[in-house]
């Protein structure tokens, strides 16, 4: 099983398919479950790279506080273990400040596709979507703030399922308050610097982070593309993953 190192810090990966890479960026204390629904749709045409955030999954957590900058050194890390000199980046809430972070102070960055985030902290509120895994009940109530409610009516079995998931691999009560103290800190103060293609994907109905801060994002970076997801929650590529799953192939085949 492969994993990359930074400072010390052991970070688990694994990698799938073939062709120019593909690096996903976890949000907030959720654990590589949350990219089961781009797996079989990236993997193949590209090579796709899933790692723990550090205190999710099978990663170290250190006892240091967090920061987008050092998420953004251990992805570099992820990348440079693997022998990949530059992915297209795929973050979805505080992991697409961490993929804005690496477009803006490294060359290793192709494209970016930012899923549910913003330019800075405080136009995400992920507090909604906190539970501690080993409390069952707390996991299923959070799901409302992930998912829209249609979603979770329609689909009770893969939530539960999630559940499950979230209480195997997703950050304790302590991983999730550095990664929250990280995602308050963090600003892009000069977002026309970042000029890679970007995509970005909003759920219309994203109660924690506001669809006005999807449109702000695009608006706001050089080469941005919105597209909204109509009646998704907050987690869009995976309530509506075949739709956001074509959009990114679509994305990325034209770049």
């Amino acid at each position: 099983m492969p994993y990359a190192s930074n400072d010390g810090v052991s970070l688990y990966y694994e990698a799938d398919g073939g062709g120019k890479a593909i690096l996903c960026c976890g949000d907030i204390g959720l654990g590589a479950w949350q990219w089961g629904w781009q797996h079989a749709a990236l993997a193949g045409p590209y090579e796709l790279l899933v790692g723990d955030t550090r205190g999710c999954g099978r990663s170290d957590d250190p006892p240091q506080d967090c920061t987008v900058e050092t998420l953004a050194s251990d992805a570099v890390e992820l990348l440079r273990e693997h022998n990949v000199r530059a992915a297209h980046v795929v973050g979805a809430g505080l992991g697409g400040m961490v993929a804005l972070e690496l477009a803006r102070t490294t060359g290793r960055v192709r494209s970016l596709v930012l899923i549910g985030t913003a330019l800075s902290g405080d136009g995400y509120d992920p507090e909604p979507l906190f539970a501690d895994p080993n409390d069952s009940e707390a996991l299923q109530e959070s799901m409302t703030a992930a998912f829209s409610q249609e979603f979770i009516d329609a689909h009770p079995g893969p939530v539960s399922e999630m559940v499950e998931w979230r209480a195997a691999e997703d950050a304790d009560t302590d991983s999730w308050a550095k990664q929250a103290a990280a995602l308050e800190e963090f600003v892009i103060e000069k977002p026309y610097e970042i000029t890679d293609p970007a995509l970005v994907v909003h759920g219309s109905e994203d109660t924690l982070c506001a669809p006005a801060q999807g449109e702000q994002l695009a608006a706001d970076l050089p080469k941005g593309d919105l597209y909204e997801v109509a009646a998704a929650g907050h987690l869009a590529h995976i309530e509506a993953s075949k739709d956001v799953n074509d959009r990114i192939l679509g994305f990325l085949d034209d770049g």
